[in-house]
């Protein structure tokens, strides 16, 4: 699947060894990164959560490779969309080397382009800040769904891809507990921009 390059914005996509890393060294410096799409869409990352592969039991991959997880065991780079509850769809992206099934899922983001185009998506929503402010939210307002399962983000070529438009991820950050899940919750691989209304829980 071949869509047109992504629109022009102040960024340029991040390479793909910046995706091969720990997702607890990726999770935080892609915060005030921009997800941008070829229809015009584009919110910058404000909230993100890390999955570590088989030493994580709350990530999809901790008991191994299965058909609907396969992607998080490819190349870092690329961008896991899985299905849940029967009604949504969230993505990640995939880090670490080929077979580790790790990821970062993004939660939510800042429209920043193409809001019209997430309002029509979203036509329910009373305020702009409620467009991306969760993962389900997010894919829904950015027109990412199945289809979108194992794109590349680095190549750009397919649709969609994560820019570096130079804005830098906030100093300071602490992690925190992530969100929705009953096994992992030690961990505290929870980051978002400090102050930023579009975060889905503070």
């Amino acid at each position: 699947m071949h869509l047109s390059p992504l629109p022009a914005w102040p960024g340029v996509p991040l390479p793909r060894s910046f995706y091969d890393r720990d997702p607890l060294v990726v999770a935080p410096e892609l915060l005030n990164k921009v997800l941008a799409s070829s229809s015009g869409r584009a919110g910058r990352i404000v909230e993100v959560e890390a999955y570590r592969g088989d030493i994580d039991p709350a990530a999809h991959t901790y008991r191994g490779k299965t058909a609907r997880n396969a992607t998080m065991f490819g190349p870092p780079g690329f961008m896991y969309v899985y299905f849940t509850y029967g009604m949504h769809w969230c993505c990640n992206t995939v880090c670490e080397a080929e077979g580790q099934g790790s990821g970062v899922l993004l939660r939510a983001l800042e429209p920043i382009a193409g809001i019209e185009q997430m309002r029509s998506a979203r036509a329910r929503v009373k305020r702009d800040q409620e467009l991306c402010s969760g993962p389900a939210r997010l894919t829904q307002a950015m027109g990412i769904a199945g289809a979108q399962n194992g794109i590349d983000l680095v190549s750009a070529q397919q649709g969609f891809s994560v820019l570096d438009d130079g804005i830098a991820p906030p100093e300071n950050l602490v992690g925190t507990a992530r969100i929705g899940i009953s096994r992992g919750m030690e961990h505290l691989w929870r980051w978002y921009v400090p102050g930023n209304v579009n975060v889905s829980k503070r």
